[in-house]
């Protein structure tokens, strides 16, 4: 019999420059629910990944002077090596600049158009380029973007039109049909009542005015326009409108779209309107979260807390920093992060309650039984109150984590985490210990207690990913499947008898909170620093390129200094070996030597050359590029070619010039 299905989405993250921990809020969210959809045996399909096209990503990248992709390259691979870090569970990553997903698209944008539901028409507004969003006179607030407050411009331009309009009844329908379809309810509300009733204008879906984008197959002046773009991940994801579909038939519709509250709008009335035109089924459900906020406002490097999530997980611990994210603020509502709130949580939480009390138990375990519990138990009072509170803790944490109620879960569990530090200080073992007699009894508090903490430990997995294994060890119980699973939680008394326990170290050292908000501080006093020299370079890097007139006194476009020059290490390499990267019908692989030297680098040269037409070849190498990683391969360096339209021609040398020579 086949597993029961679920399908969960983050949204498809813009590229950053610097992540904070805000950015996490969604992700390690879907990673906890879909951990414990697999502990509850599930077949899970969990998608994340990067939204890369648009105008905005174009101007960062002719600023930086590089290639956008070039420029998103880099910042996707930030983004995975944090989620890695943070030990996301997703199953695929998806980037909107994947050829299988630029396909999609474009079957899709040709579907719509040839359906009547796309149009060529005119659009003049004004434009938020941050938030990608064209807004009329009326929606602006003085005179600015009303979602993140920024400039507009007014702009005009011929576009293709999506019919969202003819849409509108069927939504409404849809939503009110369905109470369930869009969480929490303040935002299906807010939804129909903001939006949907007032009526649904037809929505632009392309531009010409860069070219940073998706082609539209039938007119190429133009690229398709973030929404059908981006929205289309969560199927194209799958599969959709590919050779092989298999995905898609299995996983689609999506259990769940997990969205921050500032894109509910696009996912509860845009993509359910595209899927409604394509005539495919609408996602079970759409849950928008608040947002972490820093002292009111939306979080931001400079608001005076230290937010990168990495330092945050090296000085504190993966752990900690997943447990307050969950735990601290009830999900779909807004809540404040601060540094003092994470380390209250730390200690109050994590070191005094859990650590503490798997501490106990298996110190009190090794000093009364040498770490081995004797087979002769007497039950007393307040075990079966214990019992019961620990073996109805099961249900609960289901039927809230079912609803996305990660803070009331974690709150109940931490419910019973007190009440069995309330058995140790009811029952006493330091002086059932005085006695002989009292051994039996003794034997039973010890098994209730580390029967309790079997059960939570593993109720925290989904949360906690890396505390239940060290639990376990200390419990000697790892690798223990039969006494480790979802289901075992359900019944008491599976916590083995013949097993010893090993101390360990402490779970969640207390943190001396002074002394750890000062250095907080001073850590972010030197960040401020590192921002403010970055800002004045980048104002020094703008008086460089005006030392580059001409005496008109107009710029002298890409003119660099001699040192600007000397930073470059060209290099002549010879190729050894070339082969196709597969997947791919544009990269090659190719294993070149450099003097003593064999590197290994990636091209989009294969359309261009055959493998075995570069074997022997001498070309030159940017030898000091920074490593980055094409389709999961690294490439250490880049080489030089001129690029002519449809031409691509590679800068090769004879043989005369040995490998490795410095190119000047």
């Amino acid at each position: 019999m086949d597993k029961k299905t679920f399908y969960i989405t983050t949204p498809i993250y813009y590229p950053s420059d610097k992540l904070h921990i805000g950015h996490s809020y969604t992700t390690v969210a879907a990673d906890a629910i879909s951990r414990y959809k697999r502990l509850k045996g599930y077949d899970v399909m969990f998608l994340t990944g990067t939204d890369e096209h648009g105008q905005k990503i174009q101007r960062k990248a002719e600023e930086k002077g590089i290639s956008p992709k070039q420029y998103v390259d880099q910042i996707v691979a930030g983004i995975r090596e944090l989620w890695k870090l943070m030990d996301i569970t997703n199953d695929r990553f998806i980037r909107t600049t994947d050829e299988q997903h630029e396909a999609a698209v474009q079957k899709i944008f040709k579907k719509l158009y040839d359906n009547g539901d796309i149009y060529k028409s005119e659009y003049e507004g004004m434009y938020c380029t941050p938030c990608e969003s064209f807004w009329t006179d009326t929606q602006l607030v003085n005179g600015k973007c009303p979602d993140c407050g920024g400039e507009v411009e007014l702009m005009k331009e011929e576009s293709y039109f999506f019919k969202l309009s003819k849409y509108q009844d069927r939504l409404i329908k849809h939503i009110e049909e369905n109470p369930e379809f869009i969480q929490p309810v303040s935002r299906r509300n807010e939804m129909l009542n903001n939006f949907l009733r007032p009526g649904l204008e037809d929505l632009c879906v392309s531009r010409t005015t860069f070219n940073w984008g998706i082609p539209v197959t039938f007119d190429e002046k133009h690229v398709v326009y973030v929404w059908i773009d981006a929205l289309s991940n969560y199927i194209t994801a799958l599969g959709y409108s590919s050779q092989d579909d298999s995905a898609y038939r299995k996983y689609w519709p999506a259990d769940v779209h997990l969205v921050g509250k500032e894109i509910i709008r696009f996912h509860t009335i845009i993509w359910p309107a595209m899927l409604m035109a394509l005539g495919e089924p609408l996602p079970k459900q759409i849950y928008g979260h608040g947002w972490l906020l820093l002292d009111g406002g939306k979080m931001s490097k400079s608001k005076g807390n230290v937010v990168d999530p990495v330092i945050l997980i090296k000085k504190y611990g993966l752990d900690a920093v997943r447990y307050f994210l969950l735990r601290e603020v009830p999900f779909g509502s807004d809540g404040v992060f601060s540094n003092e709130a994470l380390i209250q949580r730390i200690n109050a939480d994590l070191a005094n309650d859990l650590g503490n009390l798997v501490s106990r138990t298996i110190a009190m375990i090794s000093k009364y039984f040498d770490g081995k519990l004797p087979v002769d138990r007497i039950e007393g009072e307040f075990d079966n109150d214990l019992k019961e509170v620990v073996l109805q803790l099961p249900q609960k944490v289901e039927e809230l984590m079912d609803k996305l109620q990660f803070s009331t879960a974690l709150t109940e569990i931490w419910k019973a985490i007190s009440r069995i530090n309330k058995y140790i200080d009811e029952t006493m073992p330091w002086v059932l210990a005085k006695s002989d007699e009292n051994k039996p009894r003794l034997a039973a508090v010890m098994y209730n207690l580390a029967e309790s903490l079997r059960i939570i430990s593993i109720l925290i997995q989904p949360f906690m990913p890396q505390t239940p294994e060290k639990i376990w060890h200390q419990l000697g119980i790892s690798g223990m499947t039969e006494v480790l699973g979802w289901e075992s939680t359900k019944q008491w008394g599976k916590y083995p008898q013949e097993v010893c326990v090993n101390k360990g170290d402490l779970l969640f050292p207390r943190i001396d909170i002074e002394k750890e908000m000062e250095e907080l501080e001073s850590i972010n006093a030197s960040a401020q620093k590192k921002r403010e020299a970055s800002q004045t370079k980048e104002k020094n890097n703008g008086s460089m390129k005006d030392k580059g007139k001409d005496k008109n006194g107009e710029n002298e476009e890409g003119m660099i200094t001699i040192e600007d020059f000397a930073m470059l290490d060209l290099r002549v390499v010879k190729v050894l070996e070339a082969e196709k990267v597969e997947g791919s019908d544009k990269l090659l692989k190719l294993k070149v030597e450099m003097g003593g030297e064999t590197r290994q680098v990636v091209s989009g040269i294969a359309k261009h050359y055959t493998p075995e037409s570069l074997v022997g070849k001498s070309l030159i190498l940017v030898a000091n590029l920074k490593p980055a990683k094409l389709r999961g391969i690294e490439s250490q360096g880049m080489i030089l070619a001129a690029d002519s339209g449809d031409k691509l021609v590679l800068a090769t040398l004879d043989d005369s010039i040995d490998s490795g020579a410095k190119v000047n």
